[in-house]
């Protein structure tokens, strides 16, 4: 007689859908979707952006909140490693298992916070991350060298990472994505695509690492002013600057205002009466080393 274990890990008998629904059933997992809990059970899209990352067995997969192990064991298959790091330990442990009964031996399993933990060294991201932490997560990304990136985002975000100068998907995001990656939607991926239903579709992109773009001296200055600005995104430039001081400098607002008003380069005036949404990534990087040097004690 078929162990019963069989029957759960088996896709030439049961759809992707069915086995995630019996693995959680089977464990007492009711899946919190404001913790980011939505599992993907279309097979078809799980093996797609696999295919997507083009595997070989030199990669060190990173992979981003694994849950039970829809892409993780897949990846395990294709890769040399997988770093698959997942928050929820109780989840972690029926991967565990899952890894286990699969006799997978090059799955390094961390139960830790994706935002907390130093990642161990790997060359491409897959992952259908957790929607509560896409933000804070790609900006982690960024700070890592890796080949390419296959991530999945609510549709919403993904349209941002491209926004065009002027628009409402202009952010602080497709800001700093500019320097860093080239970002390339690759395809839409339905609600019903998983459990529980997210409230918007999703969409997976590919993140491809510009080479000599920026230094990291001018991105981190970039990136501390970028933050500054795009809190006050509507405002102009020199009142955003103002509001958000504490990122950018140490001066009180009376000493920070003495000093832009002191400004003599008609250039830089000219932008300080600018919008933040207008500004272009070249240009915000240009007036982000001048007023570094004009802020500092």
């Amino acid at each position: 007689m078929e162990d019963e274990s069989d029957k759960l890990t088996s896709e030439t008998s049961q759809s992707l859908s069915k086995i995630t629904k019996n693995i959680l059933n089977q464990n007492g997992i009711k899946l919190n979707k404001n913790l980011g809990q939505n599992y993907l059970i279309d097979k078809n899209k799980r093996d797609q952006i696999i295919n997507f990352g083009n595997i070989d067995k030199n990669d060190v997969i990173l992979e981003i909140g694994t849950g039970i192990g829809t892409l993780t064991i897949e990846l395990a298959k294709k890769a040399r490693k997988v770093i698959a790091i997942e928050q929820d330990s109780k989840i972690c442990d029926i991967l565990a298992k899952r890894i286990k009964d699969e006799k997978i031996d090059n799955v390094e399993l961390i139960n830790d916070d994706a935002l907390k933990v130093e990642f161990p060294k790997f060359n491409k991201i897959i992952s259908n991350l957790p929607y509560q932490i896409s933000s804070p997560i790609t900006f982690k990304f960024l700070d890592y060298d890796f080949d390419l990136a296959i991530l999945m985002y609510q549709k919403e975000f993904a349209e941002r990472m491209n926004g065009e100068i002027g628009t409402k998907n202009y952010s602080r995001l497709s800001a700093m994505l500019y320097f860093k990656c080239d970002v390339e939607k690759l395809t839409d991926v339905s609600q019903e695509s998983f459990i529980p239903k997210p409230q918007i579709d999703s969409t997976v992109v590919r993140l491809t690492p510009k080479e000599n773009k920026i230094s990291d001296e001018d991105f981190k200055v970039y990136s501390k002013f970028t933050k500054a600005l795009f809190q006050h995104r509507n405002k102009k430039i020199r009142n955003a600057l103002i509001d958000s001081r504490h990122i950018v400098c140490d001066l009180d607002k009376k000493e920070m205002k003495k000093r832009i008003n002191e400004i003599q380069d008609n250039e830089i005036n000219d932008y300080l009466k600018k919008r933040v949404i207008v500004l272009h990534p070249e240009e915000i990087l240009f007036l982000s080393k001048e007023m570094n040097s004009i802020l500092k004690d």
